[in-house]
Order: C-alpha cells, then structure tokens, then sequence
C-alpha cells in the first residue's frame, strides 16, 4: 500500500475536498509513482469524462439521433437501427483490439484517438443535420455512427485500463460519480434552453448547433485525457489480435467468477433496453415537439447530477451491493410505469410517467457505476484489458437478442415489454447479491 505525496497548491485541495476523508492519499492497488500523481490524474479523469460524458447525452441515439432522423424523414427501419448500431460495434470489437492495447505500456492516446473519432464524426453528422433529407441523411448519420462506435469501443478499453493504472481502488467510483453528476447538470441546462426555444429556432439548425457542441466536447475531452500523467504497464499478453482474442474468450470458463459478473451484467441490460418503451408511453401523455425532447434531457440530467456522486461512494464501498439497489429500482420503476399504463383514467399521470423515467434514470445511472467499478476492481492489473474486453464482447452478443423485446411491444404493447424487463431486473437484483466483494 502505497501514500501519495502531497502536491502543491489548488490541485491538491480540490482533490481533498473531493474525496473527502483522512484515507485520500491511501494508494491500495497502484504503484508508488502513480500514487506520486493520483491527486492530479483524478482531477484530469473528472474533467476529460465531464466532457465525454457531457457530449454522449447531447448527441444521444435513445434521445437526440432518433429524434434528428424523424425530422429529416427518415425510414422508420433505420430508426431502429441507431442503438443496436451504438451498442454492439462499442462492445463488440473490443476483444479483438484489447491485446493490441496491451502491448504498448503507455495506453492513454488510444483514449485520446478515440475520442477525437468521436468528435469527427459527430461534427459529420452536424453537417448532414443542415444539408440532407430522407434516406440519404439516415444512412449518412448510420454510417458515421458506425465509425463513432468503433471509436468508442476503443475509448472503453483503453479509459478501464488507464483508470485502473492511475487512481486507486478506493477512488474510481467517486471519480466517475463526480463527472456523471457535472455532465448531468450540464445537460438539465442544454434541456431547458430547449423548451424555451421559439418555434423558428426548433428545426435543423437546433440540431446542427447541439451535435456541434458534443463534438467539441469530445475534441476537448482528448486534449484534456491527453495530459494524464502515465506510467509505462506491463506489455505481457499482447500478441495477434484473433489468437489473443480467442485465448482471452476462454476466460469465462476458467474464472467462475467472471461468469457471475456476466451473467448479472447481461440481466442488467434491461435497464438500458426498457427506456425507448418508457418514451413511448410518456409521448402518448405530451405534446410533441422539441419541448417534450428537452424534458427528457432534463429527467436523464437531474438523475446524473443528483444520483451519481452518492452511487460513486456507494460502488467504491460494495460495487455488488450497488448493482443489486439500483437494480431493484429499475424495476419497481418499471411495474410502476406498467400500472401507470393500464391506468388510463388515473390523475396527473403525464407527471407521474416523466417520474417514473426520472427513477429509472437513477437506477441506470447506479448500473453502470456499479458494473464498471465491480469490473475494474475485480480485476488486477495483469489482466484488466482482458477482462473488460471479453465482458464487454460478451455482452454485445447479448445485445443483439435485445430486438425481441420490440417485437413483444409490437404485439403485446409496451407495457407488457417493460414488465418483462423490470423482472429481469428483479432477477439482476438477486443474482448480483450472490456475487463476490471486490472493495
């Protein structure tokens, strides 16, 4: 167990501020040098993923893409296509590059390239928010989802693996929690401005300026990551991407914890597949237009900003504990919605879905802070590139079977889809109550 060494100045007080307790300078899973650095490194990790994260809710498939591709006429196929597209090329390809990354010791300028792919091709989709229509722009905005995808994936090996390097294990969740709570403030703000928009500023341009504010954003987060301070990791592993992939694969029979850690991470995708159905039912309650749009940012937003620093502390305590909660919130948020559905003659229900939306965000929120924590301190620094690409391509093939549940709202209507998502859920809830302790 290393001590970091005090640095000078407002660094080292914001740093303290932040963490908040007399065990700050505690190193428990890092080296000496890095431990020399932590105060700084958790600053610049906050800062670059305020930005990223700021950027991916202002440039959201659920959100935004989809919204953009309605107004400019696209097929309603390909509508259908942005989170599947989103999703799986971030999580699919990262096993086949997670050797490659490491075998170099110095990781941060994948994070750094990544980010700047995802900027430019935001910037892409920019320009063919204010010059195409129909078809045409769908498939142009797919297409340069796909590029941004596969930039992402890179960014989500890479961000694991140098956090896992640069802050300790007692300081990632809060980390992140910090970032996801700034982004989330940052994106109440945009929300708003977007229902006070007049209805001559609420066309294509709108969305020419948000998708090039998020690919700033991205440009910005890269030169931010760019100045981590690094230390060179053990290169051992790396070796031809196929042959490194398929060996890697094979850590889920031989680590019987990981394959728990799968099987929770996999019924808790129903926290992120259950909110198209949510927007759904909410539509039905609000008048259209670009105002209903900006409520939504603002439910997603205020859940980030009020949630995510509590979930961060709660991760860096028992990341398995908080999976477990916010998994059993996610579905009581959605038997509620599902109540709410079949209620039609119910008081105040347009609120009380944007409620129940809000609640789910949280429980998202404490998701993916829960999962990413459990997964890096789960892992050690030999293996967690390994770890967080064959998890993260396991659960891209999971993914793809997501479309049934479309095909239940179809037939059966979106009640019925997210009452069988909320008892995953449920069973998440219990299943990651049975996992190990890795704090």
């Amino acid at each position: 167990m290393a001590t970091a060494k005090p640095q000078s100045g407002i660094i080292r007080d914001i740093y303290d501020l932040l963490t908040g307790d007399e065990d700050a300078r505690v190193c428990r899973d890092i080296e000496d040098s890095a431990c020399r650095e932590q105060p700084r490194n958790f600053l610049i990790h906050i800062l670059s993923l305020v930005a990223s994260k700021t950027g991916d809710r202002l440039a959201s498939p659920k959100l935004v893409l989809s919204w953009l591709m309605t107004s400019l006429g696209a097929p309603a196929y390909m509508l259908g296509l942005l989170v599947p597209v989103r999703e799986s090329l971030s999580l699919l390809p990262q096993l086949f590059v997670a050797g490659y990354i490491r075998s170099v010791g110095i990781r941060k300028w994948f994070w750094v390239i990544g980010s700047l792919v995802q900027g430019f091709t935001v910037a892409g989709m920019a320009l063919v928010a204010v010059t195409l229509q129909g078809a045409m722009a769908g498939g142009c905005i797919l297409g340069l989802l796909v590029v941004f995808s596969l930039g992402r994936g890179v960014c989500s090996v890479a961000a694991k693996d140098v956090l896992g390097k640069t802050v300790s294990k007692n300081r990632r969740g809060t980390a992140t929690g910090y970032a996801s709570s700034i982004a989330g403030a940052i994106t109440i703000v945009v929300g708003a401005i977007t229902i006070a928009l007049p209805p001559e500023e609420q066309g294509a341009r709108f969305f020419g300026i948000l998708l090039t504010t998020a690919a700033a954003l991205w440009v910005l987060a890269a030169i931010v990551f760019s100045r981590l301070v690094e230390y060179s990791g053990a290169t051992e592993g790396g070796s031809n991407a196929i042959t490194e992939a398929v060996r890697q694969f094979g850590l889920i029979r031989r680590d019987a914890e990981l394959r728990r850690f799968l099987i929770v991470r996999t019924l808790l995708l129903s926290t992120a597949l259950v909110a198209p159905f949510y927007v759904i039912l909410a539509s039905q309650e609000t008048d259209s237009g670009l105002a209903q749009l900006g409520g939504l940012l603002i439910a997603t937003g205020a859940a980030s900003f009020l949630s995510a620093p509590l979930w961060g502390r709660m991760a860096d305590r028992s990341s398995r504990r908080t999976m477990a909660l916010a998994a059993l919130l996610a579905a009581v948020a959605g038997f509620a919605t599902a109540f709410l559905a079949w209620s039609p003659d119910l008081p105040y229900r347009s609120t009380l879905f944007a409620a129940t939306y809000f609640l789910l965000s949280v429980a998202h929120s404490g998701v993916r802070l829960g999962r990413k924590t459990h997964l890096i301190d789960m892992a050690t620094a030999d293996n967690r590139a390994a770890y967080v690409a064959v998890s993260n391509t396991f659960i891209g093939m999971m993914l793809l079977a997501g479309g049934v549940f479309g095909a239940v709202a179809s037939a059966f209507g979106p009640a019925v889809a997210i009452v069988a998502l909320a008892s995953l859920s449920l069973f998440a809830a219990t299943a990651a109550r049975l996992l190990k302790d890795v704090q």
